[in-house]
């Protein structure tokens, strides 16, 4: 779409107020509105102004006037404002220099799209996110200097089966075993269909909705795989309208990894290959479950610098309650057909060189997708150009291991603070091609200590209280 098909789109839809969206450097949505009367084809060429020091992880005060360009690509009506919107995602730049800003997060997955056509080794990757998510009835949590909580609620939580609900129906998914019930146990099935109804009239293909395993409302919506930019553009979308859709329906989706002890995590299994020519490079009809060598460098890859990316991809202190042995948690370093405790999948559905992709599957939804997208890529591309092997693939039960066997097996970090350190002992990778620039990574390593892994560490737990106060 050009600019003034843009104008135009806004005109024959009677568009009230134009909407500017970007994501901050954590990954979350931001955006400011225009009057209707405001867009023209020159906002396109001369962008528009917004102060980047109130951003998270953006400039200091001194420095904070930053640029938006709306990609004239990513326009489309909103589907979720009741007055007419139409919605732009935007790039960053400088606007003394004109420059792309090197912590723009769309402009960073852009580099890591050119990067891969650069080496020769591509022409194109894409990109199937698997997101889970809870929709929950209830929400609360406090924190102040002498008292800290949090309680979430769902009529669907087993917890519930004997409270009085006047009457209570039962149909409450057992722990852990919330994959695929029907209806009435399912409870969200009209509200999911709503959700995908949404995402197919913004423009984001829906291949796949279902209950996920864990009680209280856990689910999962698939999107059709996409290129990387693109397929981050619609991961933004993906939240923004289930965010919306759950708000309506007086509900709450939470994307974080683990909001509940004892029971699945939400995780966002990550599906990728790359195509040279038309062709998959990641198919080889002879190859271990039909994989070519690249595949395998590129597996290599992920694996060699899987902690690492941990800092990116699983970026929250919550994410590591996930990260822990069982609730198919993928913290086991290894690749597998099949195995869904392997770090590394490989799906064995079908037979099909279109279908032959890599799973990575340690993601969680908290993470900023452009970023996480990124890093794999270029992580994968290590493996590649460096012909990094991955060994043996490792078919069996991890959880049934021996302990002798389990212990030759390299672990997932085990707290945010260990990736981030992992990330700083091992990130060249990510600064080739200057798609990561390293006062990205200095201010994402900064930001992630300051705000998150000290501010929790700092904090008593309510279960400390449980097992100290009487000693």
């Amino acid at each position: 779409m050009t600019p003034s098909e843009v104008v135009a789109l806004a005109k024959e839809n009677d568009v009230k107020i134009v909407d500017l969206k970007f994501t901050d450097l954590p990954g979350m949505w931001q955006h400011f509105s225009l009057m209707a009367g405001e867009l023209s084809e020159d906002l396109f060429e001369e962008g528009i102004g917004f102060d980047g020091s109130s951003i998270r992880g953006f400039q200091a005060i001194n420095e904070s006037d930053m640029l938006l360009f709306p990609d004239p690509s990513t326009a489309l009506i909103d589907p979720v404002c009741k007055v007419p919107t139409l919605s732009i995602t935007c790039n960053i730049k400088d606007p003394i220099t004109l420059e792309s800003y090197t912590r723009d997060v769309r402009h960073i997955a852009q580099k890591a799209e050119g990067y891969l056509q650069s080496t020769g080794i591509a022409d194109i990757s894409y990109w199937g996110p698997e997101a889970e998510f809870y929709l929950l009835n209830d929400i609360r949590y406090g924190q102040n200097q002498n008292s800290g909580f949090y309680s979430v609620d769902s009529v669907e939580g087993s917890w519930n089966s004997g409270r009085d609900e006047n009457p209570n129906l039962g149909y409450k998914p057992r722990y852990k075993e919330g994959y695929f019930p029907v209806p009435p146990s399912d409870t969200l099935q009209d509200l999911r269909s709503e959700i995908c109804l949404k995402l197919i009239e913004a423009g984001v293909d829906v291949e796949v909705h279902h209950h996920e395993v864990g009680t209280a409302g856990q689910g999962e919506i698939d999107i059709r795989y996409g290129e990387l930019t693109s397929t981050g553009d619609k991961m933004a979308l993906y939240k923004y309208i289930i965010k919306n859709v759950a708000r309506e329906n007086n509900l709450v989706a939470t994307f974080m990894p683990k909001p509940l002890f004892q029971d699945n995590g939400s995780g966002m299994h990550v599906h990728q290959s790359l195509w040279k020519d038309g062709k998959n490079i990641f198919y080889d009809p002879q190859g271990y479950s039909l994989l070519s060598d690249d595949a395998l460098y590129y597996i290599g890859g992920l694996l060699a610098h899987a902690r690492s990316l941990c800092a990116i991809i699983a970026p929250t202190t919550n994410s590591y309650k996930r990260l822990v042995p069982g609730y198919e948690a993928p913290v086991n370093i290894a690749y597998s057909q099949r195995n869904r405790s392997a770090c590394v999948r490989i799906p064995v559905y079908s037979k099909s060189e279109n279908a032959k992709r890599v799973e990575f599957r340690t993601p969680d939804p908290s993470c900023n997708p452009y970023l996480a997208f990124s890093a794999l890529l270029m992580a994968g591309l290590d493996g590649i150009q460096n012909r990094i092997h991955p060994g043996d693939p490792l078919d069996k039960d991890l959880y049934d291991l021996e302990p002798e066997e389990l212990a030759d097996i390299e672990s997932t970090p085990v707290s945010l603070g260990d990736s981030l350190d992992a990330l700083e002992e091992d990130h060249e990778y990510l600064l080739k091609g200057d798609v990561f620039t390293q006062d990205v990574l200095d201010v994402w390593i900064d930001y992630k200590r300051e705000n998150e892994v000290d501010a929790v560490n700092m904090r008593p737990h309510p279960y400390e209280f449980f097992l100290y106060h009487d000693i």
